[in-house]
C-alpha cells in the first residue's frame, strides 16, 4: 500500500508532496482509497463534504468504531503526515482479519478531505463542515492563490458543492474515533517508546496581518520619505519569536504576500500569516496580544496602516478521558501519554464524538517537510497497536 501511494503528488525537484484539495493529486489519492476499500469488500461512501468512508458492517447501525486520517499535504510536505494513519488503518483491518476476530460493532476507515488547508488557507475543512464548525456560507468564501473558490474547485473535481454542510446524522453513527498519526515532535524518541497516546491538542489559530504602506521607487525615494510596510512586518516577525519564547509557546510567520512584489519597488502591501500555538489559552492569549501590540507600535513608527484578522481558531482539545484511558488499558498500561501542538481531524470531531489518538515515533521530530520520517518497525508497531485498540473497542 505504501509503495502504491508514495508517487502520488510528489514533486520531482523538492521530493516533497503537493497533494492539495480538489486537484489531480487529490483525485488520485481518493482513487487509491476507494480501490483499497473495494479490494477488501468494504462498503464505500463519499459524504456530502467530500470525506471518504469504507465500512465493515452496517453503516446505519450506529455505535461504530472509526479510524483513519487524511491524504492531503502541506506544500512540499512529508510522506507520513496523514497517509500513515490511513495506510495503518487498512493494515490494522488486515491484521484483525488474520487474527480471525469477530466484530460486534461496525468499523469504518475514513479519509477526511482538505485537512492541511494548503490550498484554501483553512485547516480541517472536511471535518469542520461535517461537525458544523464551518458554515456553507463561509466555505463558499474560501479562495486559493489563483482566486478559485472552494465551490469552483469542488465542481471542477466532480463534487457538487451544493451538498456541503453539517452532517449530524453521519456523526451520530460514530461511537468512537481513533486517529493514528506520526508524531510531530521528538517526545517518543526521547522516551524510547514506539507508540504513544494523545492527551490533548494545544489551542492554536491563524491570524492574517495586513501592513499597508505606499509603493514607490526603490532607487530614488529617500529613506526618510518612505512608508515601507516590509519594515513593520520584519520587526513583527522578530516580535513573534520573542513573545513565543517568553510564554513557552510557538509562533511562526510562515507565509507572506507582497504587492507589487517588484525588486526595485517599495511595497504598498505586505500580508503575513501567523500560526501560533501554546499549551493553554492563557499562554496563547499572552503571545497573540504581545505580537499585536508590537506590530501596532512598529506600524505607527513607520507610518503604516495595520489590519489583523483571525482566520481560524481551535481551542484546547482534551481527548475524552474515558476513551483515552481505555486505549491505555488495551495497550497494557505502559504506553506514554503526551500532548501535541498540531491540529488534527480528531480534535475537530471531539466536540461531537468521543475521539482519541495514537502517535508513532518520529526519530528526528521533523514534519511538514520532505525529511519527515518514521522507521518501518515503528510503523508496524503502530499498526499492531491500532489493531489491538480496534479489537478491544469493536470486537468485545
Amino acid at each position: 500500500m505504501w509503495n502504491e501511494l508514495a508517487p502520488i503528488g510528489r514533486d520531482r525537484g523538492t521530493r516533497g508532496y503537493r497533494r492539495y484539495a480538489w486537484t489531480e493529486a487529490d483525485r488520485d489519492c481518493r482513487a487509491w482509497f476507494r480501490a483499497q476499500a473495494e479490494s477488501r469488500g468494504l462498503t464505500y461512501e463519499l459524504d456530502r463534504n467530500g470525506n471518504q468512508w469504507a465500512w465493515l458492517g452496517d453503516p446505519a447501525a450506529g455505535d461504530a468504531v472509526v479510524t483513519g486520517s487524511h491524504l492531503d499535504s502541506v506544500p512540499d510536505g512529508g510522506a507520513f503526515d496523514g497517509p500513515l494513519g490511513v495506510v495503518s488503518s487498512f493494515a490494522a483491518l488486515d491484521e484483525l482479519r488474520a487474527r480471525g476476530v469477530e466484530f460486534t460493532r461496525p468499523l469504518a476507515i475514513t479519509n477526511f478531505g482538505d485537512e492541511e488547508g494548503a490550498r484554501f488557507g483553512l485547516a480541517c475543512v472536511g471535518s469542520r463542515l461535517s461537525a458544523g464548525q464551518l458554515t456553507r456560507e463561509k466555505a463558499y468564501e474560501l479562495r486559493d492563490a489563483d482566486g478559485i473558490t472552494l465551490p469552483q474547485a469542488m465542481e471542477a473535481a466532480g463534487h457538487d458543492p451544493e451538498t456541503i454542510g453539517p452532517d449530524p446524522e453521519r456523526l451520530a453513527r460514530i461511537g468512537a474515533f481513533v486517529e493514528l498519526h506520526v508524531e510531530q515532535g521528538r517526545a517518543l524518541d526521547l522516551s524510547g517508546d514506539r507508540v504513544g497516546i494523545a492527551s490533548a491538542i494545544w489551542p492554536h489559530g491563524r491570524w492574517r496581518y495586513d501592513f499597508h504602506g505606499e509603493a514607490n521607487h526603490a532607487g530614488t525615494t529617500r529613506l526618510v520619505d518612505r512608508r515601507d510596510p516590509m519594515l513593520a512586518y520584519a520587526e513583527t516577525v522578530l516580535a513573534a519569536r520573542r513573545e513565543a519564547e517568553l510564554a513557552g509557546a510557538v509562533a511562526t510567520f510562515g507565509k507572506i504576500s507582497v504587492e507589487p512584489n517588484g525588486v526595485n519597488a517599495i511595497p504598498s502591501l505586505v500580508r503575513g500569516w501567523l500560526d501560533a500555538r501554546a499549551a493553554d489559552q492563557v499562554a496563547l492569549d499572552q503571545v497573540i496580544d504581545g505580537i499585536r501590540k508590537a506590530a501596532g507600535e512598529y506600524a505607527d513608527r513607520h507610518g503604516i496602516d495595520l489590519a489583523v484578522t483571525r482566520e481560524s481558531f481551535t481551542p484546547v482539545v482534551e481527548f475524552e478521558h474515558a476513551l483515552r484511558d481505555e486505549l491505555g488499558r488495551i495497550l497494557g498500561g505502559k504506553t506514554p501519554v503526551l500532548g501535541t501542538g498540531a491540529g488534527h481531524d480528531a480534535g475537530i470531531l471531539s466536540a461531537a464524538v468521543p475521539t482519541a489518538m495514537l502517535f508513532v515515533r518520529n526519530p528526528t521530530g521533523v514534519s511538514h517537510s520532505p525529511a519527515e520520517y518514521a522507521a518501518e518497525d515503528d510503523c508496524v508497531a503502530g499498526v499492531l497497536a491500532l489493531a489491538d485498540v480496534l479489537e478491544g473497542l469493536a470486537c468485545r
